[in-house]
């Protein structure tokens, strides 16, 4: 497993948010995890990627123990935490906004060569480069967000809620875009509120329902099941 998360607890701004939450993610995969708002997956992110420390359980990422240390040190690790809202600085030009993302030691050595992949997979922001992020559309602001994760060169990326808030028409190239960066080799864990279309993309998800994990399996599995049918596709 690149990360494995076991028997994870946490509390989330004095609320009880994560019960019994477990999941793994194997190198290269697509993981997404799916569930009703208040579920806990926000709150599995943070606690990752250090914003929470985890009351009980323990998460390991390529085998080293994560979840004692603090959130600088696991962006270090290499691990990128893309989160819901964006949490653009909106005066910043969209290059000062990546270049916030390559702010570890190993990121600036290679910030030019990131900055250039991250306007090859976004060819809109190289246009838009010396424009504010906080005039750009929701659609445009959230590809600045992702492009800034990969500035890292993170070995995993998160992603919270990636098309909360984008047009219609620009869902559909978020996820063919996050299916891209899956594909040139960076690991993929998705929270995402289209149940299906996080379903068809995911090589493995896994059900959060109030704090605990109740079930897993692939994509194509969980598209199959009654319970995520009946809970979350409306069929």
């Amino acid at each position: 497993m690149l990360l494995e998360a076991s028997h994870l607890s946490a509390t989330y701004a004095g609320v009880p948010a994560l019960h019994d939450v477990s999941f793994g993610i194997e190198q290269g995969q697509i993981v997404a995890l799916i569930g009703s708002n208040g579920a806990g997956k926000t709150t599995t992110l943070r606690t990752i990627s250090g914003l929470l420390r985890p009351e009980r359980g323990e998460i390991r990422f390529r085998g080293v123990r994560l979840d004692r240390e603090p959130a600088h040190l696991i962006a270090e690790m290499g691990i990128a935490h893309v989160p819901e809202g964006r949490k653009l600085f909106s005066r910043l030009t969209v290059r000062q906004n990546l270049l916030v993302g390559s702010y570890t030691k190993q990121a600036r050595a290679r910030e030019q060569e990131a900055m250039e992949r991250a306007f090859a997979i976004f060819p809109r922001l190289r246009e838009r480069a010396d424009q504010r992020a906080g005039t750009l559309s929701g659609g445009e602001q959230q590809m600045v967000a992702i492009a800034r994760g990969l500035m890292l060169q993170p070995t995993l990326l998160m992603l919270d809620e990636p098309s909360l808030g984008i047009a219609p028409k620009l869902v559909d190239e978020i996820f063919a875009t996050v299916r891209e960066i899956a594909r040139a080799g960076t690991t993929i864990l998705l929270v995402e509120q289209n149940v299906r279309e996080s379903l068809e993309l995911a090589d493995h998800a896994y059900v959060l329902q109030t704090g605990s994990t109740i079930t897993h399996g692939t994509g194509a599995e969980l598209l199959a099941s009654d319970l995520v049918r009946r809970a979350y596709l409306g069929i």
